[in-house]
């Protein structure tokens, strides 16, 4: 269903994605991340909803289907290192910031810093060019909830 989008997404020097294909290819990544501990739950599925509500002014339904539609991505996807650095070429620095503030969301919506989430949330964050030290101030903002 997504190998289209796939193939833009990984070939040689990708474009700045539009603006429905970035919203995409940022929820699979959120999915991607709440899955890393092999437990995907309706905490972190409400929590994805909320972050697309918040960032892309979806109403409820919408962003149920844009999550729908980042699950059936994700699950096709290429590893995560491909996927993650293609995301990086298409994506401004601020964005990818926003990008790792609600990927810690997702991580911490079920009140468990699990090992597996947070090992690739380092691994994201490094493929999307954000430092160690973006990314603690990144959860740090998210812990606080500003």
């Amino acid at each position: 269903m997504f190998a289209d989008f796939l193939k833009r997404l990984v070939e040689p020097g990708p474009q700045t994605l539009p603006d429905a294909d970035a919203r995409l290819a940022l929820t699979a990544l959120l999915v991607r991340v709440a899955r890393a501990d092999e437990t995907y739950d309706e905490s972190e599925r409400q929590r994805i909803d909320r972050i697309n509500v918040a960032r892309y002014g979806l109403s409820p339904f919408e962003a149920a289907k844009l999550r729908s539609e980042g699950e059936q991505l994700e699950a096709e996807a290429p590893d995560t290192v491909r996927f993650t650095r293609a995301i990086k070429d298409a994506v401004d620095y601020d964005h990818r910031i926003g990008v790792i503030e609600a990927l810690w969301q997702v991580v911490l919506a079920d009140g468990v810093r699990d090992a597996e989430e947070d090992a690739l949330l380092r691994l994201v964050s490094n493929l999307l060019g954000i430092n160690d030290r973006d990314s603690a101030l990144a959860r740090q903002r998210v812990e606080r909830g500003s």
